[in-house]
């Protein structure tokens, strides 16, 4: 039985979606070796998947003062697991597999950062990404001083809130769609590309 990709209409074939759209799907798909779910999720609506897809990269690939890929991603597995979505715990959780070089910090951040193996950088980092994705997430004077003697600068610290707040967005309509993760994510990370392939 196969899971439904969303409970709203995608589309049946990218054939018929606007080329920029497929044009993007269909890259994601060369450089992955497969379409994630939530690019044929967003398409349903296809001025909000540009939207979504041109924030989620401003954010996400540019170059921070010091925040790593890892790190971003440590942040999106951190809030998607509070925010209960598999999707994003999966689908990033291989991410920070991949760019950590680590296979276990993703579960252990996903369970209770608080008591993973991790740098007290990391610790308040990812303490300050919830503070912002599921408090007020005001940035006092008191985080600025915690973020600052961590080894954040003022950008790092928009970075990491704003992470917090895109992910919450995708979390939420993700969990509204009730897209799953697509099985590939779970082996990414664990094990080698051609074996997860074929196997």
């Amino acid at each position: 039985m196969t899971t439904p990709i969303s409970r709203f209409p995608i589309p049946e074939s990218i054939e018929e979606l606007p080329e920029d759209i497929r044009d993007s799907i269909l890259a994601v798909q060369k450089k992955a070796g497969f379409v994630p779910n939530v690019f044929l999720m967003l398409a349903h609506r296809p001025d909000e998947f540009r939207a979504f897809f041109a924030y989620h990269d401003a954010l996400m690939e540019r170059e921070s003062d010091t925040l790593t890929k890892a790190e971003k991603e440590m942040i999106v597995v951190a809030t998607s697991a509070r925010n209960r979505c598999l999707y994003c715990v999966v689908a990033h959780g291989a991410l920070v597999r991949i760019y950590s070089k680590d296979p276990l910090l993703a579960d252990q951040v996903a369970i209770n950062h608080r008591t993973a193996p991790i740098s007290e950088r990391h610790r308040v980092m990812l303490d300050f990404a919830l503070h912002c994705g599921l408090e007020v997430g005001e940035l006092t004077d008191e985080w600025q001083v915690r973020l600052t003697e961590a080894g954040f600068t003022h950008d790092d610290i928009w970075d990491i809130g704003a992470i917090a707040a895109f992910f919450g967005l995708s979390n939420r309509l993700v969990t509204l769609t009730g897209t799953p993760p697509n099985p590939e994510f779970y082996l990414m990370g664990r094990v080698p590309r051609e074996k997860a392939a074929n196997g």
